[in-house]
């Protein structure tokens, strides 16, 4: 490992949270997607993870709970560039749609729609790739987008890996459509699409949710338990009534099995942590509840294997709050991670 001082103020060369880690060195591999192609309020998150990147370099490394992980190692790699251009010219493809509240029976705006799902198809199948590499090299894999379309290949290649994992999933939305606006993989369809095209995925457990529309919850009355949706309005009326955040927490977490896949949309936060994301909703946990959460997922013995963090977008005129917050979030996922393989220091 090169000398480094973690008391020390960023360099300007330095990587993500100031580090100076090769993917090669690290253990925690990030991989940012810049792909916002089917954001149907307001885009800007494929800006998301050059943002995290950027304000990531004004964290202190220490942590009080999950000690320093830096000394584990991590490192983000490149964007793509062959990403960011597919996302350009996909988004542009699917404005008209997203105009139009999908494609109808307009035969230029079906076919614009066919476009979108194959490049969707290709953004899928290069993040599955990416993390299959990685993982391959014993690394532990973040993947940071972008929309909540991203994650898909990663959650996929994690599953093959761990059949019957977990999949912890933090939102404001259940994301259970079987498509938007006619797009297959669209972000509202991201859970759809794992619960119905990932047979290794054992359980998925939703928390914060509180934006779905009727099929959806239909789906999720419907599926024996494969889905358990803890609503954000049930779980503020609990704890209203009196119900500890830690006790909600233990039965959110009874729900997994004992390898977790943590998928983190930011809106799943209260809209003040995050205002410029793409679809934010009133309510939702607070940063020390979310925190909370994901260490009781480490406290019950349960290992995380996987994890996203997605929709951080930022603000305009520079305004660095959002990618702020995601910065920090994923540095206590990461730890958290690190600590549920044994690895602390």
């Amino acid at each position: 490992m090169k000398v480094f001082d973690p008391n020390a103020a960023a360099q300007p060369d330095s990587g993500i949270f100031c580090l100076p880690h090769t993917p090669d060195e690290a253990k925690v591999v990030l991989l940012p997607v810049p792909w916002d192609v089917t954001t149907s309020y307001r885009a800007g998150t494929a800006n998301g993870p050059q943002a995290i990147l950027a304000a990531s370099r004004q964290i202190d490394l220490f942590d009080v709970e999950t000690g320093k992980p830096w000394m584990a190692g991590i490192a983000m790699i490149q964007e793509a560039a062959e990403i960011r251009a597919m996302n350009t010219e996909a988004r542009a493809i699917a404005e008209p749609v997203i105009a139009a509240g999908g494609a109808g029976r307009d035969p230029d705006l079906e076919t614009a729609v066919k476009r979108v799902n194959v490049m969707s198809a290709k953004l899928n199948k290069y993040v599955r790739d990416q993390v299959v590499q990685w993982l391959d090299r014993g690394k532990l894999v973040g993947v940071i987008g972008g929309d909540h379309s991203v994650p898909f290949g990663a959650i996929e290649a994690v599953a093959d890996r761990h059949p019957g994992l977990g999949v912890l999933h933090v939102d404001a939305h259940a994301d259970l459509r079987d498509s938007y606006e006619g797009f297959t993989f669209s972000h509202a369809s991201i859970m759809h699409n794992v619960v119905t095209r990932l047979p290794d995925v054992g359980r998925l457990v939703q928390v914060g949710i509180r934006d779905l529309c009727e099929a959806e919850y239909d789906m999720i009355r419907k599926s024996n338990r494969r889905i358990l949706t803890h609503f954000d309005a049930e779980l503020a009326m609990r704890r209203l009534a009196g119900e500890s955040w830690a006790g909600q927490c233990e039965r959110i977490i009874d729900g997994l099995p004992g390898e977790v896949y943590i998928s983190f949309d930011i809106d799943g936060l209260d809209p003040a942590m995050c205002p410029h994301t793409g679809t934010p909703v009133p309510g939702g946990l607070s940063f020390a509840e979310a925190n909370y959460l994901i260490g009781s997922v480490v406290r019950s013995g349960r290992r995380i294997v996987g994890f996203d963090l997605n929709e951080v977008a930022p603000g305009p005129d520079g305004d660095e709050w959002d990618a702020n917050v995601g910065m920090r979030l994923l540095y206590k996922m990461i730890g958290w991670s690190l600590r549920s393989h044994g690895i602390s220091h």
